[in-house]
């Protein structure tokens, strides 16, 4: 893997040296992550002119080490009075003789900003922009095994709770005993807070799960991930509980199946992100939805929950393979319930057999 963090690091300088800087600091954590394979909790990453540095707020062990840093870096751990690890940086680079610095604006507050000038005035401070956010949307294979493994996780912990009794329990039971068993499978925890909806509940994006309890008849969407060795992915379902469903909820399902079928199909090396987006929404339209849907069919996932790209109406750009994705459509109707649909898809080519599933839990309407 070393050999890995090199070639990105290497990539890096390439861009940061023709923009004019030969140095970059890098701060924010799952681009240290990236680039030095850990990022020790307040840790920064210096991409000096004589050498690449790690520097650290304190031991990069315990509970604030995420992942092994590259053995061919420069680690150095500052003293525990000894400021922050980003203005060091900066000294460093100076000392270096750098006259530029690359640095992540969208990342510093100004507090931050003003405190690397002040340390090194004579260094002159470019924008990094999001250079290493760009370089992290096309993953390896390395990375995508651990997506993988991550869906095979959340596919079992979801699968477990499918064969329990449901109803008379509350949202947030649910949702916690779901990342219980993510970990138990061998995550390293959840990829985001688990969303479990029932009844008027379902199908709302982001749901914070509450102690209403399950009841029959009930819609119950459930939205989860598991992270595994740094890396993230999703999935979400919609069941009906304790009944056979009702014919507004097996139109609605059907109809946001076939939507996110839509979007999956759409997904292609060199697709446009907005058609992707639009080849669901327009599927929703179709069946009368197009007030309230959510501002986005998909999106990137990785190092971070949400990553570029961004599949919806306005995003620029095209597809590229081994581009992991998620599809997740979804319709909520006040009062009622509703249904989201969500899978992780890494983009391949037609060749390859087309995008590959990385969740793989039944898309069926079951009633539980």
């Amino acid at each position: 893997m070393s050999e890995v963090y090199a070639t990105r690091r290497e990539r890096l300088r390439e861009r940061s040296t023709a923009g004019g800087s030969a140095s970059a600091l890098v701060t924010r954590p799952a681009n240290v992550r990236y680039l030095a394979g850990a990022a020790p909790h307040g840790s920064v990453l210096l991409l000096g002119s004589s050498e690449d540095v790690l520097l650290c707020g304190g031991p990069p062990t315990g509970e604030a080490m995420e992942g092994r840093p590259d053995e061919a870096l420069n680690v150095q751990v500052l003293p525990r009075a000894g400021g922050d690890p980003a203005v060091a940086a900066a000294g460093m680079a100076a000392g270096q003789g750098a006259e530029s610095l690359a640095v992540e604006e969208h990342h510093l507050t100004v507090t931050r900003h003003r405190a690397l000038g002040s340390v090194a005035p004579r260094l002159r401070l470019a924008d990094l922009g999001g250079a290493v956010e760009q370089l992290r949307v096309i993953k390896d294979e390395e990375e995508i095994s651990c997506l993988r493994i991550g869906a095979e996780i959340a596919d079992q912990a979801l699968g477990e709770l499918l064969e329990s009794i449901l109803v008379g329990r509350t949202e947030r039971h649910l949702a916690l005993e779901l990342e219980r068993r993510l970990v138990d499978h061998g995550a390293d925890g959840p990829a985001f807070a688990t969303s479990v909806g029932a009844g008027p509940n379902s199908g709302r994006r982001g749901h914070r799960p509450t102690d209403r309890r399950v009841e029959e008849g009930d819609f119950l969407s459930v939205c989860l991930g598991a992270t595994y060795r740094g890396y993230r992915c999703e999935i979400g379902r919609t069941f009906v509980i304790g009944t056979s469903p009702a014919d507004w909820q097996i139109e609605l399902y059907d109809l946001v199946f076939a939507a996110q079928r839509a979007g999956r199909e759409a997904l292609a090396p060199g697709a446009a992100y907005r058609d992707v987006d639009r080849a669901a929404r327009q599927v929703l339209g179709s069946g009368g939805h197009t007030e309230g849907l959510p501002p986005l069919t998909g999106h990137g996932v990785g190092l971070e929950i949400d990553e570029d790209p961004q599949l919806a109406p306005a995003a620029m750009g095209k597809l590229d393979a081994c581009v992991p994705v998620t599809v997740e459509p979804g319709v909520h109707l006040p009062g009622r319930g509703g249904v989201r649909i969500d899978d992780t898809l890494v983009v391949r080519p037609e060749a390859d057999g087309g995008p590959e599933l990385l969740t793989i839990t039944t898309k069926e309407l079951l009633a539980l």
